[in-house]
């Protein structure tokens, strides 16, 4: 009796310790902390892209992500940013909406001694920190650009109009670029120089890109480029171009290399494209706070070189509709 009592405490014992692993298997693991990412509009491809792949490498790390749209809104996004500080979040990436009017929020985190990093558009307020700065690098890709529109418009020059989103330190570098290239022709090219006519607010979206473009043919009808700082901006111009019938008349310069804007190119309605790596930047962003977190010190800036593309680039790339 004594032995059979002894085998089935001793077999209840084996069955347990096997059941036990399984049971924890079964048990979510504890985070390590949470951190806060707010990008400039989740209606952006781009922006979508860098939040999902930030996330996705984040929570693979073991930490839980929050993510937030304040839709080009400076002032939501500096309520986002209260918002992460006051559920204790371990760090802040942003996409600000405003380059320098995000630095008060960027401040009051620093306070807090909460860890804050930028991916793709840059906090130009002194007065606040950032650990790291991850983005295109936008000036050289503006002078692709302007390279670009030389090409485009070889042999001649003429009247261009720039669609700019001038609150925002990534279109500024672009479009200083841009223009770098172009008056440097100028004045090799007196006889074909490429003439900014109008530089015009575009919001970085397709609407406000067509009505730009709408007035600018309105004061310009002989427009022969656009450079658009992105491509939904450049899809506007193109929208507009057709409805005047004059997209045989203008070349147009985006910027970005979205999946739309890539098809665009490959049908011609854009002529080339600056192409950016959203998810490079992501990869980028998330490392550089492991690396913060783990008592490293991530280099201040990590700019990500952007390639040409155009109509024959587009004609080799698989993942396009031919």
């Amino acid at each position: 009796m004594r032995k059979s009592l002894l085998v089935a405490m001793v077999f209840a014992l084996v069955l347990a310790s096997c059941k036990a692993p399984a049971e924890d298997a079964d048990k979510p693991k504890a985070s390590k902390g949470k951190v806060g990412i707010s990008v400039l509009t989740m209606t952006n491809p781009f922006f979508k892209e860098i939040a999902d792949v930030f996330k996705a490498d984040m929570e693979k790390a073991g930490y839980a992500v929050i993510v937030v749209d304040p839709d080009h809104d400076v002032v939501r996004q500096k309520n986002q940013v209260n918002d992460f500080l006051a559920q204790n979040v371990s760090a802040i990436v942003l996409c600000p909406c405003q380059s320098m009017e995000i630095g008060a929020a960027i401040q009051e985190a620093n306070k807090k001694g909460v860890p804050v990093f930028t991916a793709d558009i840059a906090c130009t307020d002194p007065k606040a920190k950032v650990v790291t700065h991850v983005a295109t690098d936008n000036y050289e890709g503006g002078k692709q650009a302007g390279l670009a529109m030389i090409e485009a418009l070889a042999p001649r020059g003429g009247k261009v109009l720039v669609l700019h989103l001038e609150e925002v330190e990534s279109c500024q570098l672009r479009v200083k670029g841009f223009n770098e290239v172009r008056e440097e022709h100028n004045k090799k090219n007196p006889d074909a120089q490429i003439i900014v006519a109008d530089t015009l607010p575009c919001q970085g979206n397709r609407e406000k890109g067509y009505k730009s473009t709408q007035d600018a043919l309105q004061s310009h009808p002989d427009l022969v480029g656009i450079f658009a700082i992105n491509d939904p901006s450049a899809l506007g111009a193109r929208a507009a171009l057709e409805k005047a019938k004059k997209a045989d008349q203008v070349k147009i310069i985006g910027f970005d290399g979205q999946r739309e804007g890539k098809q665009a190119i490959l049908e011609g309605k854009i002529y080339a494209d600056p192409i950016q790596y959203p998810d490079q930047i992501a990869h980028q962003t998330a490392d550089a706070i492991l690396r913060h977190f783990r008592g490293e010190r991530p280099e201040p800036q990590i700019l990500i070189r952007t390639n040409l593309y155009r109509k024959a680039d587009a004609e080799k790339d698989t993942t396009l509709k031919q």
